[in-house]
């Protein structure tokens, strides 16, 4: 075994996919750790955990997330998992429609309308006479 190796994984003829740690790891948390990994404990058997429902692609669940070196049946380049249903979720649809979006020319950059503009109202002509404007005082309200 190399050095820093903390499991070891295998098959048994009786248990089916096994996991055993080494004198490396702490007793408590392996246990911890290949009970999260959805191994459980051999019955009579001390240090020794069997996967959890090996029949559920049990070689694949073994060796997720472990580095396997001894092991064919282990080997992830020897045994390919089984084939998993292509769900069409319009995902690869929905990029290659961006990106002909951004390879498109855009209508942002064009060039201005060569039209003219839509004029505002007319300006009216100004008053030939000066208007008077009548400020009256009132007697009750606040002064400044």
């Amino acid at each position: 075994m190399q050095p820093g190796t903390h499991f070891t994984f295998g098959d048994h003829a009786t248990h089916g996919s096994v996991a055993s740690f080494t004198s490396s790891m702490p007793a408590h948390l392996a246990h911890w750790y290949l009970e999260r990994e959805q191994f459980e404990t051999v019955p009579g058997e001390p240090g020794l955990y069997r996967l959890s429902e090996p029949e559920r692609d049990g070689p694949r669940r073994t060796r997720q997330g472990f580095t396997v070196q001894a092991d064919i049946r282990l080997d992830p380049a020897l045994s390919a998992g089984p084939p998993r249903p292509v769900r069409p979720n319009g995902l690869q649809e929905r990029r290659s429609r961006l990106a002909q979006a951004a390879a498109g020319r855009t209508t942002q950059r064009t060039t201005p309308p060569t039209t003219s503009l839509p004029s505002a109202r007319p300006i009216p002509p100004k008053p030939t006479y000066a208007p008077t404007v009548h400020l009256t005082a009132s007697g009750g309200g606040w002064s400044r």
